[in-house]
């Protein structure tokens, strides 16, 4: 018969050990690169479907106030998708490698870099004066271009990836192929 005592004493253990549990050194690497690739996965392809959207707006026989709208729009849902993405690697926490701290970093450096360059894309689309198309249209060239080079500034080099534990996790794991 358990007295409330030995259930109190059961329950201040199994919590102890819980929070030691929770104190190593982070997540196995295939449970990182899973949780990574999972928020990851989503945001590629509501990236790719945005960046498709924008090609027709930019091509698109439209206004420009039309065009400003359907650009801000598609860039504010890239903004939100590139977050989304970074809280769900945040999530993941840190992998349990060495250098797994820098790893993780890495990632959300790069993601917030990203969502950076969407909000400034944002910004710089609802800022552009519409009342002459052609001015306009040479503003969302000037907008794109920034935005490409402000992407290619936060790419994460994955080939400087130490640790060949995550390489193996992240060719393993279902989630990310």
């Amino acid at each position: 018969m358990r007295t409330p005592r030995m259930v109190s004493i059961t329950a201040v253990l199994t919590t102890l050990l819980l929070l030691a549990a929770g104190c190593g050194g982070g997540a196995s690497p295939s449970a990182w690169a899973s949780a990574v690739c999972q928020a990851l996965s989503p945001w590629r392809t509501e990236i790719s479907t945005l960046t498709d959207r924008a090609r027709q707006q930019m091509s698109a026989e439209t206004t420009p106030s039309a065009a400003q709208e359907n650009l801000a729009r598609l860039f504010e849902g890239a903004r939100d998708a590139s977050e989304t993405a970074r809280q769900g690697v945040e999530r993941a926490g840190v992998p349990d490698v060495q250098d797994g701290e820098s790893v993780a970093r890495g990632f959300l450096t790069s993601l917030e870099g990203v969502r950076a360059a969407y909000d400034n894309a944002h910004r710089g689309i609802v800022a552009l004066d519409t009342t002459q198309a052609e001015a306009f249209y040479t503003g969302v060239e000037q907008v794109v271009s920034t935005l490409d080079s402000e992407y290619d500034k936060t790419a994460l080099d994955t080939s400087s990836l130490q640790s060949e534990e995550l390489r193996e996790a992240f060719d393993q794991v279902p989630e990310c192929r």
